[in-house]
């Protein structure tokens, strides 16, 4: 098969529907000619079978007579004038009298064919005659057979000619038309795809320039620029993800490697020793949690992780994740005020939620004063389920708040150096609410507290 172009298919089904639509029309248009002919000549021909009747009477003896004077004065004598042929039978179907235009011919005398048009030849010329039978009496005396000559007829056969040629170069002229119209109508078609063989990984920028009318390649532009903005942003979260991992990665392999030199630089005693080396342990235990961290995250990103549906009893998750971390609360001295007034179930995946309840009651724990209090509450609604867990600690400052769910985003870092941490806590709750349709939000104030709120709905988890 042919490989045909957009725009020769475009063409090519537009003058198929056309080609239809105009057949019709052409049929039509002959019908009707050749219809308005046929009846203009029968109407004749009925005429002249009235008037001839009209000249035949019968005598005393039920002979019937022909008044021959009066017929042959209406000017049948030419055929060339007026092709009408008359022609009388007696009732053995011999020849009585003729119209002086048949001059040797005769007009067929057809059985059983009284009061029907029949197409006919005379000496290669086409006719359409009638016969009728002449009654007296109820008795059959003769016949009368009228016909004409078929000329009229000629300008139906040129119609159809005329309608045979044409009919090809119209197909022919639509297709030009429809293809020109068509080439202009996929030009933004034509846009997309030179503009998009620019697009390359070195080169995210480019956008498809958005045509003038809104219609569906409008539509088509803007969303694949729209991917393009996502596929851009995707990259570079990923280029600035790949550096940041690369540079936390170093830290603490640059700190145990420097600790490792200072071992080797000279002989010490075995507490010196046994200090750096568990140094480099706490180390080794901060990378491998990082580790474990990215490749939470990364796993997140990637959207691999199977999210299960599971009951889950929010009040028992809470306290374990609170049991978890008892030792850290007891050393800190901070004061733990759980609020359950009832038993909270939702459906969604259990590891994940309580993964996110433990970053966040970690970060309430880093984040907060010797001697200070955490507050954790469960609430419902006819629709959500609401977990809110606030520390009196260090706070966030408003120029933060924004951030502080980036990839390796640490706040006040300079401030509070004695507070460890890798930035990834916060950025892996984040991922894990959208990917379990949960709403988180923060609010906070420098020195006073700390809130994170999360609404499970109920709509979704179910």
């Amino acid at each position: 098969m042919f490989s045909f172009s957009f725009k020769n298919r475009i063409a090519f089904n537009y003058i198929v529907s056309g080609s239809i639509l105009i057949a019709i029309v052409f049929l039509f248009i002959y019908n009707i000619v050749k219809y308005s002919v046929n009846k203009h000549v029968n109407e004749e021909i009925q005429e002249e079978l009235f008037k001839h009747l009209d000249d035949v009477s019968t005598d005393s003896n039920d002979t019937y007579l022909i008044q021959v004077d009066q017929w042959r004065a209406r000017e049948h004598n030419s055929i060339s004038v007026n092709p009408v042929f008359v022609q009388f039978y007696d009732n053995n179907k011999e020849v009585i009298d003729k119209s002086p235009n048949l001059k040797n011919s005769n007009l067929k005398l057809f059985n059983d064919s009284n009061n029907i048009f029949i197409d006919t030849k005379l000496n290669d010329i086409p006719l359409r005659q009638i016969q009728t039978a002449i009654i007296n009496k109820g008795e059959v005396v003769g016949y009368l057979v009228v016909a004409m000559s078929l000329e009229d007829f000629e300008i139906v056969l040129i119609l159809k000619n005329i309608l045979l040629i044409t009919f090809p170069l119209i197909l022919i002229l639509l297709f030009l038309i429809a293809r020109f119209f068509a080439g202009r109508s996929i030009k933004p078609v034509r846009t997309i795809i030179d503009t998009s063989s620019q697009i390359t990984k070195d080169n995210l920028q480019t956008r498809i320039p958005l045509p003038q009318n809104k219609d569906e390649l409008y539509v088509l532009s803007q969303n694949i620029n729209n991917l393009l903005n996502r596929i851009e942003s995707a990259i570079d979260r990923e280029k600035q993800f790949t550096s940041d991992a690369s540079h936390e990665l170093r830290t603490p392999l640059a700190v145990i490697k420097g600790t490792m030199e200072v071992l080797i630089r000279k002989p010490r005693n075995q507490q010196e020793y046994e200090e750096k080396i568990l140094f480099c342990i706490s180390e080794v235990d901060r990378l491998n949690h990082m580790v474990d961290q990215l490749l939470l995250l990364a796993r997140f990103e990637n959207q691999k992780q199977n999210v299960k549906q599971e009951t889950i009893y929010l009040n028992a998750l809470i306290l374990d994740n609170l049991t978890r971390f008892s030792e850290k609360t007891e050393n800190k001295k901070i004061k733990i005020v759980a609020d359950f007034t009832e038993d909270f179930y939702v459906q969604s995946d259990n590891y994940l939620v309580s993964i996110i309840f433990s970053n966040l009651i970690s970060n309430a724990i880093k984040y907060s004063n010797d001697n200070g209090k955490i507050e954790l509450k469960l609430e419902k609604t006819s629709t959500d389920i609401i977990f809110t867990i606030a520390d009196n600690g260090v706070g966030i400052s408003e120029q933060d708040l924004n951030k502080i769910f980036n990839s390796f985003y640490r706040s006040d870092v300079t401030n509070h150096p004695d507070i460890k941490g890798t930035g990834l806590g916060l950025s892996i709750v984040k991922r894990l609410c959208d990917l379990l349709k949960i709403k988180i939000s923060v609010e906070s104030k420098i020195n006073e507290k700390t809130k994170f709120t999360l609404i499970f709905s109920l709509a979704k988890l179910k």
